[in-house]
């Protein structure tokens, strides 16, 4: 289990929350091994009836930790990255997220896999893939076009124009946004404990049937996307991309344009 990363578990939650603040919650392969795990022990334990995601009242995540990546890609889908996708995308219980501040690159592309989305008004999301010369990542190609059209799916994937919490729930990506980081968490925390109260059988199946059109179509789409975005991270356009990234003084996927 990474050192970045802390569990609680209270009346049937499980809280996983990404804790490194000085990093922005920059993800490492360590931290994403350790997110995997983590999924699928709470997957297995009966004693788990839902999951809530966070990064702490400040910050979700800033994306991944661009030298730790840069060291050891992603080559394929055993990498730590793609287990940790595939750890949530068969997750069979409810997940819940509670999103603060910047939600960067898988920071919100995560989001399209969790079943109840809470941001605060002040959250930036943003996925800027193309910007580094990389590929849309974790089915963003396929759900975000559907989900918002693809006039405004296009202005998100292709030029990484980034967005509010307000506009996340506007647009259906959240369930809703609150005031600040401390209502988003409280919010969020309170719905995922609602599941302590609901059949967990029958909660896992509505999961389970709502999830089910287009499913394996969308299982295809992730692999895909994945092996693209490994052969982009070896292109030229993304050696480029990301080696001036990490020429800037401070480099921090938060505040990349």
């Amino acid at each position: 289990m990474s050192e970045h990363l802390l569990v609680e578990r209270e009346q049937g939650l499980l809280t996983l929350r990404m804790h490194r603040p000085d990093k922005k919650n920059a993800l490492t392969r360590a931290m994403y091994s350790g997110m995997a795990e983590v999924l699928v022990q709470a997957d297995q334990d009966k004693n788990v009836r839902a999951v809530l995601i966070t990064g702490g009242e400040s910050c979700f995540t800033s994306g991944n930790d661009v030298a730790d990546f840069i060291k050891a890609p992603p080559t394929g889908l055993n990498s730590e990255v793609f287990q940790f996708m595939q750890a949530l995308f068969e997750f069979s219980k409810p997940v819940v997220a509670a999103v603060n501040g910047p939600a960067v690159g898988i920071g919100t592309t995560l989001l399209l896999h969790c079943d109840l989305v809470y941001v605060s008004r002040e959250a930036t999301l943003k996925m800027p893939f193309v910007n580094l010369g990389l590929c849309p990542e974790y089915g963003s190609s396929l759900i975000l076009p559907r989900l918002l059209g693809h006039a405004r799916a296009a202005e998100l994937l292709l030029l990484g124009q980034s967005f509010t919490g307000e506009q996340a729930a506007a647009w259906g990506i959240a369930n809703q946004a609150l005031d600040n980081g401390a209502a988003t968490l409280g919010k969020a925390r309170q719905m995922a404990l609602r599941f302590q109260q609901l059949a967990p059988a029958a909660v896992a199946d509505s999961k389970r049937l709502m999830r089910a059109p287009d499913r394996e179509q969308l299982r295809r789409v992730i692999e895909e996307e994945g092996a693209l975005f490994g052969q982009r991270l070896r292109s030229p356009e993304a050696i480029e991309a990301l080696t001036a990234f990490m020429q800037r003084r401070t480099p921090d996927f938060s505040k990349f344009a």
